[in-house]
């Protein structure tokens, strides 16, 4: 397709187009230069980007208190504290619909807890509640600011960075975007990261966000962002200024019964294509599967559990063993890992 053809289908701002085509008019002269080619593989990298970015794509938020109480329900167990602080959020936004001034001032949820506790989960929860798209971004092991805000066009592989990926992925200017474990950079890269982070959530700079690649301003202010964390030592004072910690409790074992019982076995059974009916589990097994290995604050060792019990289920069902399986304690070496039982 020729580039300009190209540039003219996407809807991208008036001026940045008019950047563009003068580049590419610039280009034209260059026909005969050996840089032509690669120069034109640049340009065409470029303008596939700029045209696929949500410049006036948006979702219309849904603020319905009740629809969101049934999300949170349906996806999370217990938590009644966090889901009325969410609740009490939406309500704010709600009031505020008409005044994007004051919704840019929000506070910031940063959700902060020990691994396995839902951090990630309750994110996507108030995207799918507020009928938002959702994108994450990971900040475990990331050592570089440019892995946020990218790379110039002058590198040979420079690309956006993280935050321009994460919209051209939710394909909306107003997403939740997660900022997943933002206390796991690595200590050399830290205060340059916490740096961008400031930027991010500041929503004097936001709304005109620049990433080195792009090279122009993206407005982010209409973007709810929330963060989490392990634990809030390693976070800049001026990030956490930004930021309204909440934190998320650890599970007991009753709760964790519960929520197995409940969430995750009929989850696992649903992605497996098994009904419900086929596998029930005695109620004196579900200490074992539980706290298997010992105290754990999460529930991501119980999900791996049952997972890996309904996937065994499934094999025996596919090798003709059987319809229905109580799992007791006389059988339930069978169903689970050794090395849990």
């Amino acid at each position: 397709m020729d580039l300009r053809e190209k540039l003219k289908k996407g809807q991208i701002p008036e001026d940045l187009n008019e950047n563009i085509s003068v580049r590419l008019e610039q280009l034209g002269l260059l026909t005969s230069s050996p840089s032509f080619l690669p120069e034109v593989d640049r340009v065409n990298k470029y303008i596939d980007w700029v045209v696929s970015l949500p410049w006036n794509k948006r979702t219309d938020d849904i603020l319905d208190l009740n629809r969101a109480k049934e999300v949170f329900e349906k996806n999370h167990y217990g938590l009644t504290g966090l889901k009325d602080r969410i609740l009490e959020y939406m309500s704010v936004m709600q009031l505020n619909k008409s005044n994007k001034e004051g919704m840019a001032r929000a506070p910031i949820m940063c959700f902060v807890g020990l691994v396995g506790t839902g951090k990630t989960t309750m994110a996507i929860s108030i995207a799918e509640a507020m009928s938002r798209q959702f994108a994450r971004i990971p900040f475990g092991g990331m050592g570089d600011p440019l892995d946020l805000r990218g790379q110039s066009r002058m590198h040979p592989e420079a690309e956006p960075g993280k935050v321009i990926k994460s919209l051209r992925q939710a394909q909306s200017k107003n997403p939740v975007i997660l900022l997943d474990e933002i206390d796991r950079v690595t200590d050399e890269g830290r205060a340059s990261i916490m740096g961008v982070l400031v930027e991010l959530l500041d929503p004097e700079q936001n709304k005109a966000f620049v990433d080195h690649y792009l090279d122009y301003p993206f407005d982010l202010s209409e973007a709810i962002f929330i963060a989490t964390a392990n634990n809030t030592h390693g976070i800049a004072t001026a990030v956490m200024d930004r930021l309204e910690p909440i934190n998320m409790p650890s599970y007991n074992d009753e709760e964790k019964i519960t929520i197995g019982k409940k969430y995750i076995l009929p989850k696992a059974l649903k992605e497996a294509n098994i009904p419900e009916e086929t596998v029930v589990i005695d109620d004196k097994v579900w200490s074992n599967l539980v706290r298997p290995l010992g105290f754990d604050a999460g529930i991501r060792t119980l999900q791996r559990t049952i997972f890996g019990l309904v996937r065994k289920v499934a094999k025996l069902i596919v090798e003709g063993k059987g319809t229905k399986f109580v799992i007791n304690e006389q059988n339930v070496k069978d169903f689970i890992a050794s090395d849990y039982v």
